[in-house]
């Protein structure tokens, strides 16, 4: 099972996914110019983290933006997640936001109303 881990830019996030430890992280602005291409290793390993995933697996996301085209994809990732926590995993989903940032939180809100899955909603300082 790989694990992945994808550099940060100006324009996509640092993902790293430790598939020993169960461990998810996105980090920083999400407006690759293709959404589906950037997001698709991800979504890919973590489809074969679900035949062997560990027993917890925590996911924390820590975006500062993203666009239109990266919130279907995080929606996809998402949907990858309930099945993983579905099945043999217990899945807990941190979101981060800024405390001022409401579109962040509704964001976040939003994605715990479609998916099946514990969100832990996380304010954090403005840097």
């Amino acid at each position: 099972m790989a694990d992945l881990k994808l550099e940060g830019s100006p324009k996509t996030p640092t993902i790293e996914f430790n598939s020993g430890t169960g461990y998810l992280l996105v980090r920083g602005r999400s407006i690759p110019e293709n959404s589906i291409e950037f997001y698709k290793p991800l979504i890919e390993a973590l489809e074969s983290y679900n035949s062997n995933s560990q027993s917890n697996t925590k996911v924390d996301i820590q975006l500062e933006y993203f666009n239109t085209s990266s919130s279907k994809c995080i929606l996809d990732v998402f949907k990858k997640l309930e099945a993983i926590n579905s099945g043999s995993s217990e899945v807990v989903i941190n979101w981060y936001y800024e405390e001022d940032d409401e579109d962040m939180l509704e964001a976040g809100e939003d994605y715990q109303a479609i998916i099946n899955i514990p969100f832990k909603m996380i304010e954090v300082e403005e840097e």
